[in-house]
């Protein structure tokens, strides 16, 4: 397994920037545009209220499959709203954020007047849904892999920057329920540096795409110019651009033995699934396992399963074959970072072959079914009296 990093490794520290915190994008969006982005029959319930008299209700809130609680956004946004309409609403979260919650459980209850909540519904289950999914999937994550460290790659996958900053406000969460569940190292930062602040930063982290590969025209180059016009940084080097990652890996090292004497350089692979990593193939990758974990292969495996432990791309048995060839020169303080479709079940498995993995990159903890990220609103009671659509009544408050 991946040795334990601390909060802010080092061949991983930020380029420097001006660290701005203000409100970001899930705050919107703006109080006079709610009207805009709502359903149209809530807008139309408000009329008829408005027309008709208003009345206190409360809402339940729940989701339709167990999620992790991950109310803040959506929290701050409400309170935020009542404020500019000059009315209260009171909320009674039932599981404070980062708590387990069971399928159909209420998360809150909202109290207040129908008439300024009937259109907030649309948005605020919008803050809320995605946001619990994706912490309990970076709970999971963490959780099957406490000693690597995982930073939150996630925005590029994102549709737009509201749900980049709810997708890193879910990563945090997630995180940190299992640094307080198993004692995970988590997510340590993330690499904008926008929704740094949500994991303790001020700023984002991160060092070389394959762009700048290309760019060099060679592995070894591309950690040459990174390296001279950062001097002072440690450095996390790509070495699949070219196909050769045991090959310029150990070049890299060779080249930069006084950063990795210290622990300052990494090896970053993310090895696309059309191929095997340098020096392996399906009977190779077996042996290498069979070496080293061999309990990981004896047991009945998938189809998934079987290609995150010895097929191509970024396997565990691809992360076992470059720590041996870089324990072989005497580099065992280079670390390696793993990327590439790192999801709660390619963790499980990697966690499995206890695979020597030091930091994974990933924004494989967003929601792979929309579906189950769907949050839901129902008012249970009207001016006292208990009044839900047949079918519901699970939701009054007990």
């Amino acid at each position: 397994m991946g040795t334990a990093l601390p909060k802010h490794p080092d061949h991983l520290r930020p380029v420097e920037a001006d660290a701005v915190h203000e409100p970001g994008p899930a705050a919107g969006p703006d109080p006079d545009a709610v009207e805009q982005w709502t359903d149209l029959y809530f807008l139309k319930t408000k009329a008829v209220v408005e027309k008709f008299g208003d009345a206190r209700v409360v809402y339940a809130v729940f989701m339709r499959r167990p999620v992790i609680s991950a109310p803040r956004l959506a929290i701050d946004w409400l309170n935020a709203m009542a404020a500019k309409r000059g009315t209260e609403f009171q909320i009674d979260l039932r599981y404070s954020e980062g708590r387990w919650v069971g399928a159909g459980e209420p998360l809150m209850y909202i109290s207040g007047s129908l008439f300024h909540l009937s259109d907030l519904e649309t948005i605020l289950l919008q803050k809320l849904g995605p946001a619990c999914v994706a912490a309990f999937n970076a709970f999971t994550m963490c959780s099957d892999l406490p000693r690597v460290a995982f930073l939150a790659m996630d925005a590029r996958h994102c549709a737009g920057l509201e749900m980049a900053e709810i997708m890193a406000y879910a990563a945090s969460v997630g995180s940190n329920r299992a640094r307080r569940k198993v004692s995970a190292v988590g997510f340590i930062g993330n690499a904008t540096h926008a929704t740094a602040h949500y994991f303790g930063q001020e700023q984002a982290m991160g060092t070389m795409p394959h762009a700048l590969i290309g760019y060099a025209g060679s592995t070894l180059r591309a950690a040459e110019m990174f390296h001279e016009t950062f001097p002072d940084q440690p450095m996390t080097v790509l070495v699949d651009y070219f196909g050769r990652e045991v090959t310029d890996g150990l070049t890299v090292a060779r080249r930069f033995a006084h950063l990795a004497s210290q622990g300052k350089l990494a090896v970053r692979i993310d090895t696309p699934g059309s191929r095997f990593i340098e020096g392996l193939d399906p009977s190779a990758s077996y042996a290498v396992l069979d070496r080293n974990v061999p309990d990981a292969i004896r047991g009945y495996r998938n189809e998934t399963e079987l290609r995150h432990l010895v097929g191509a791309g970024v396997s565990a048995a691809a992360v076992w074959h470059l720590r041996e060839a870089l324990n072989r020169e005497g580099f065992q303080k280079v670390k390696i970072v793993a990327s590439s479709g790192f999801d709660p079940a390619k963790c499980k498995v990697m966690a499995e072959a206890n695979a020597p993995i030091d930091i994974v990159g990933t924004g494989s903890f967003l929601p792979q079914r929309w579906t189950e990220t769907y949050a839901t609103a129902d008012i249970i009671e009207y001016n006292g009296v208990k009044r839900v659509k047949i079918g519901r009544e699970f939701l009054f408050r007990k």
